[in-house]
């Protein structure tokens, strides 16, 4: 009880050691754990998630696992508790034969962080093996004449554990004749020879038994038994020699199966039965007789199965020869291993990304990558490589291990997929090489803006158009990738007319088209100029904007309209206007008489007009320009042509169709300003009649000679205000008689009882006081459509009588000589 008290001891101190020294080295990025072996599956190692300071749930999220360096899975991670646990049954004898310490290696590897963390275990020896005899027993031949003190090799046991719990003793039971006597070989092994202490005589004791028992130092201790069979010979003078105390031998690992290694040889100097001499092998290990096979004839030593350096580096065989009469020799055979370059180097991918935003800064780590080769010296240096032309670099981050990093920034708009191929090749002669592939999809991130297919967008629209007409499409691209890629449209904010821009035109969110939402009019709208924004589906969002100026084409939806003349009622069909001109019978062949201006609210070929005297009622008298509109005498009036001509001129313009309106001109011939009048007045009578326009016509004439008339009366009464203050300034006209002459009766008519004068009759009235005369003078000048006033007489008449001022005045003598004289023009 106080023994497994004492062990229980020392195991605790052993695990608190461990678990401190783990502790320390999780700080280099190197974890160290102890297990025994032949521990049942999923047996605790050691904490991990505690020693790297990480959380269970973290270790999933993160792409936590462990990767054995070798080809089979020893150690696995628990996924709820982070531990790192026994994925199988570990033997410790298997794995690390003829090894003082066994130590296992893996690597944890963190896929999140890329970041690796190498984990040695120590698999420690219990002592599940008891000391083993190859053979159960071994027959020794020795001649009677053998000397006493003689030494005979015995075979030795083999203990496959380590440490206390390997072979520590031999005992041999069973005849007083031998002894037992333990050599320390060059490797700390213990060799039991036969110690022969009392002379033999076969007479007496042709066989001899004896038992060989071996034990280790575990506890408990385990033994194991070989059972020795000496047989007594008759005299054999000569034993067999070696010719080497040792043989080595140094043979490549590619030597084929089959091949002769090397040949030993003994002597026996005896002759007959006892110089013949058989080879055997000794102390050999299993693996080692799997690997070589001896000619116990010849004492050639042959390969059995192939060589592998990286699996043995040299092998110690043990022969012996025997001859005939029991007596032999031991020889040791030493076999190294040399390297050939056979193992093409190893590239593991520990852990790679998939996927990696094209935004990653220079120095992303995108792959961790073991690389080794299993050959030894030039044949294992590796140098790896990545193919050109890619953003990335090879990285050396500890060991055997590299990091793939980006060397430069990612553009998914130029690239979007890479196949990184990374290579290694060893420095043998001729070099391998190996080769993995990296496959990584860059992922899109919103840097780029959507661009419109041009800069400045130009349409036409036709107006009068349907609401919800289709006006041009815009597009913009983005260079971007699914959501960031999806463009659109809108527009931005304005207002036409004071009215809000969206109530004429809109966009289609996905499409980009542009729609008119109502009936444009080139009058009131002639061009719309507005910013359309395509917008991506990037959080945040980028944007860009295009011009878009839509002219509104016009149409001929406007007929022509009639100016002059002007409108003198109700206008008759078609559009019609209706004047009256006048035109002095003497008139000259092209003299402008009247003018018809229009003007057409359309633009461009819709609003050019052109002027055609459509009806007349003296043809010929009369032309009409044709772009002008004027209206001039083809040719002198005649005595017979009639007084009043009616003229119909019709205004087109060259639209298609073309669309016309009409005026309708009364243009009175007349040599006097009676003869005016006169055709006047029987204007006025037509307008009893039923005709309304001619009727309208006439009193609006009326009314314009009434009002001139009225004015010329008011600057007469002006003239007599005048007249009168000069005779308050005691200004005596000299008394003559006559009356108001110059203007004959026959200009004033009466009208519906109003007096009207004719339109732009030209008078003159000159006032002077030096001469004491005054006049009143008809100007001879008139325009195109005035009548000529009649002949100045040699001598004007004055316009008030000195009699008159006379009458109407009185005399005062002291009134100055010399009054200054005033003028005035009327026109």
């Amino acid at each position: 009880m106080c023994a497994a008290g004492r062990r229980w001891g020392r195991r605790q101190r052993a695990l608190l050691w461990a678990v401190l020294l783990a502790a320390w080295e999780a700080a280099w990025g190197q974890l160290r754990y102890s297990v025994p072996e032949e521990m049942p599956k999923g047996s605790f190692v050691g904490d991990v998630a505690k020693d790297l300071g990480l959380r269970p749930p973290a270790m999933r999220d993160q792409g936590v696992h462990v990767v054995p360096e070798g080809r089979t899975q020893y150690f696995a991670l628990h996924g709820k508790t982070g531990h790192l646990v026994t994925a199988e049954r570990i033997d410790r004898e298997q794995l690390c034969e003829r090894v003082q310490q066994c130590v296992l290696r893996c690597e944890l590897i963190v896929e999140g962080e890329m970041k690796f963390y190498e984990i040695e275990v120590e698999i420690t020896d219990i002592n599940d093996n008891a000391p083993s005899f190859r053979e159960a027993e071994t027959e020794l031949r020795m001649s009677e004449t053998t000397a006493p003190g003689s030494r005979f090799p015995l075979p030795d046991a083999h203990d496959p554990d380590s440490g206390r719990n390997s072979l520590q003793s031999y005992e041999l039971s069973g005849d007083e004749h031998f002894s037992l006597a333990v050599q320390t070989g060059p490797g700390g092994d213990q060799r039991p020879e036969l110690v022969l202490a009392k002379a033999l005589d076969r007479e007496e004791a042709a066989f001899h038994e004896l038992v060989l028992r071996a034990s280790d130092g575990g506890d408990p201790a385990r033994t194991g038994t070989a059972r020795i069979r000496v047989t007594v010979l008759d005299a054999n003078d000569n034993a067999p020699v070696f010719s080497q105390a040792e043989y080595t031998v140094r043979v490549p690992e590619d030597v084929p199966v089959g091949s002769t290694l090397m040949t030993v040889l003994a002597a026996d100097a005896d002759e007959g039965l006892n110089g013949k001499i058989k080879y055997f092998l000794k102390k050999i290990t299993e693996k080692t007789s799997q690997t070589f096979q001896l000619d116990g004839d010849t004492g050639a030593i042959t390969l059995f199965r192939s060589l592998d350096f990286e699996e043995g580096k040299f092998y110690e065989l043990e022969v012996q020869a025997h001859d005939g009469g029991g007596l032999f020799d031991t020889t040791k055979v030493v076999v190294t291993v040399t390297d050939v370059n056979d193992n093409v180097p190893e590239i593991s991918v520990r852990s790679a990304l998939s996927e990696i935003s094209e935004d990653a800064p220079p120095g992303t780590v995108v792959a961790l990558l073991n690389v080794r080769d299993r050959d030894s010296g030039a044949n294992g240096e590796v140098r790896c490589s990545l193919e050109r032309d890619v953003p990335f670099r090879l990285q050396s981050s500890h060991g055997s291990y590299y990091s793939v990093v980006t060397a430069s920034e990612l553009d998914r708009e130029q690239v979007s997929e890479y196949n990184v191929t990374v290579r290694a090749a060893d420095g043998g002669s001729p070099a391998l090489q190996s080769s993995a592939v990296l496959a990584l999809r860059v992922l899109d991130v919103n840097d780029n803006a959507p661009v419109f297919s041009e800069e400045r967008y130009s349409a036409r629209l036709s107006e009068n158009n349907a609401a919800g007409a289709l006006v041009l499409t815009v597009r913009a691209t983005d260079a971007d990738w699914g959501q960031n890629a999806r463009v659109r449209y809108r527009l931005s904010e304005g207002r036409v007319r004071g009215a809000p821009l969206s109530s004429y035109v809109s966009v289609q969110a996905e499409t980009g088209a542009l729609y008119a939402l109502r009936s444009l009019d080139y009058e009131q709208v002639r061009e719309l100029e507005l910013w359309v924004r395509a917008e991506d589906g990037g959080a945040p969002a980028l944007s860009s904007n295009a011009s878009v100026r839509l002219q509104i084409v016009d149409e001929n939806d406007n007929a022509p309209q009639v100016l002059y003349p002007p409108a003198g009622g109700a206008a008759g069909a078609g559009g019609a206007r209706w004047g009256v001109e006048l035109a002095p019978r003497r008139s000259e062949p092209g003299a402008l008489v009247a003018k018809v201006v229009a003007v057409d609210a359309d633009a461009g070929q819709n609003a050019w007009l052109s002027y055609e005297l459509a009806k007349a009622t003296e043809p010929g008298l009369f032309r009409v320009g044709l772009h002008s509109g004027e209206v001039r005498t083809a040719r002198s009036p005649l005595a017979r042509d009639a007084a009043r001509q009616s003229l119909v001129v019709v205004v087109k313009d060259h639209g298609r169709p073309a669309l016309s309106a009409t005026a309708t001109l009364s243009v009175v011939l007349a040599e006097s300003v009676a003869e005016l009048l006169a055709e006047l007045g029987s204007a006025a009578e037509a307008a009893a009649a039923p005709g309304e326009a001619a009727g309208g016509l006439t009193r609006w004439l009326v009314l314009a000679v009434a009002a001139v008339s009225c004015l010329f009366v008011a600057f007469l009464l002006l003239l007599l205000a005048l007249r009168l203050r000069r005779w308050r300034r005691r200004h005596l006209l000299p008394p003559d008689g006559g009356a108001l002459r110059g203007v004959p009766v026959s200009h004033f008519v009466g009208i519906d009882g109003v007096r009207a004068f004719l339109q732009s009759y030209s008078h003159d009235v000159s006032l002077t006081a030096d001469s004491r005369k005054s006049q009143l003078r008809f100007s001879a000048a008139t325009c195109c459509d005035t009548l000529p006033a009649r002949p100045l007489p040699d001598e004007p008449a004055p316009l008030l009588g000195d009699e008159d001022v006379a009458a109407a005045l009185p005399k005062d003598p002291s009134a100055p000589s010399e009054v200054p004289s005033v003028d005035f023009y009327i026109r």
